[in-house]
């Protein structure tokens, strides 16, 4: 057997794996989020074949908004319990099959079983499962990694509007969900494989770090119901859940809004892409500023660009206004996504990421389904969206007040 003679120079280090689990995350994202945010694209051409009304067809958004977030708190603790690679596999099946439905469906309680149940079930295996993995991964440059595969959803936002409009206006809107549909069953199975649990599985710690002789192989941590005793718990909850409830209003009546002013439904298709695009850089920016300034700092930047952002909607009349608020939009919806896992795990520690990170985002996320649903009923009503946009941007202004009182628990230990 060759012996390595006593100068020979050390090989290259070994890429660690958790960049591994950060790329596998940013591609499934891509994926799922790109086409969740098409769904505007989707919206435009099913009220134009069909005649309903925007708060009719928006339920179906809500409906699906408020189905994924549900069951984010499952899909949190099953990954706790088998691993991400099983559940994002069988949330790629149901998302997949979910926009397979879609090309077929012909009245309006279709799209709500179809979309809003069925995909919705299978959206909910991919925020929490792949940022809560990556959250366990790491701890140093816990913002920075969690800002890069978040970024894959971002990014898909940018990309994936326009394609699902140019495909729409090609081959139409049924055919497109069928491009959509198995795009994704096939995408999101084939990239779990890459997503493994922790970095115990490979016996190191967090960031690659050796971990101390005699540790425990996966240590117990904050359970749900000990964390849901503290007021940090209740407190994050709040802050996110009243900068959720208007999150999806824009990648819902972004484009109809601009549609209805007049601009042109390609061009209203890009300022979805312009939210994607902002979202990119505000995750990768806001995400590694977090790891040094501190990730309450961070967040209190993302709400008040957030909060501007909605008064720059009421204001806009035209396009170049259009794309300034949707690009602030954008940056601070991006920011506080990449923060949300890494708040739960600097609260909690790392080791129940996953399910309290899932509880957390059913609880705060499902309150999201109400934004979309509250803007069509408004602009059925008064036939506009001003009232929706400045609610929105007080219930910002609400989350940044109660993040001044939001601290970790007193005491980390499980004594």
């Amino acid at each position: 057997m060759p012996v390595a003679s006593p100068g020979a120079r050390p090989g290259p280090p070994r890429l660690f794996y958790g960049w591994i689990v950060v790329v596998g995350a940013f591609l499934i994202l891509f994926m799922a989020y790109g086409t969740q945010y098409a769904f505007g694209v989707f919206f435009a051409a099913l009220i134009d074949e069909f005649g309903w009304s925007r708060a009719s067809l928006s339920g179906v958004f809500s409906l699906y908004a408020f189905t994924y977030a549900v069951f984010a708190l499952v899909s949190g603790r099953l990954t706790d319990r088998w691993g991400p690679r099983a559940v994002i596999s069988i949330g790629g099946v149901l998302l997949g099959l979910g926009l397979l439905a879609m090309s077929r469906v012909n009245a309006l309680w279709q799209p709500y079983v179809c979309y809003g149940l069925v995909a919705a079930l299978g959206m909910s295996t991919a925020y929490v499962p792949c940022n809560a993995t990556v959250a366990k991964w790491f701890t140093r440059r816990r913002g920075l990694a969690l800002g890069l595969a978040s970024a894959g959803g971002s990014l898909g936002t940018f990309a994936l509007p326009p394609i699902a409009h140019f495909v729409v206006s090609r081959l139409g809107w049924r055919w497109a969900y069928v491009v959509f549909g198995a795009a994704v069953l096939l995408a999101l199975n084939g990239l779990a494989v890459l997503m493994r649990r922790d970095p115990e599985t490979i016996g190191l710690g967090p960031d690659g770090d050796a971990r101390p002789r005699g540790a425990a192989a996966r240590p117990e941590g904050w359970t749900a119901g000990r964390a849901m005793r503290t007021r940090a718990f209740w407190l994050l909850f709040a802050v996110f859940g009243a900068t959720w409830i208007p999150v999806f209003i824009p990648l819902v009546h972004l484009v109809p809004m601009a549609r209805g002013l007049g601009i042109s439904p390609l061009l209203a298709a890009t300022l979805v892409s312009a939210v994607g695009a902002s979202a990119l850089v505000g995750r990768l920016l806001m995400g590694g500023a977090s790891d040094r300034i501190g990730r309450r700092a961070a967040l209190a930047v993302a709400l008040v660009l957030q909060a501007a952002a909605f008064v720059g909607f009421a204001l806009a009349r035209e396009l170049p206004a259009l794309y300034a608020a949707s690009l602030v939009f954008g940056f601070s919806y991006g920011a506080g996504s990449a923060l949300f896992p890494a708040a739960v795990a600097d609260f909690f520690g790392h080791e129940q990421a996953a399910s309290l990170a899932g509880l957390l985002f059913a609880l705060a996320g499902s309150m999201a389904a109400w934004g979309p649903l509250a803007a069509g009923f408004i602009y059925d009503r008064a036939g506009d969206y001003q009232l929706a946009w400045w609610l929105s941007a007080g219930f910002n202004a609400l989350a940044l007040i109660l993040l001044a009182f939001a601290r970790p628990p007193a005491s980390r230990s499980l004594a």
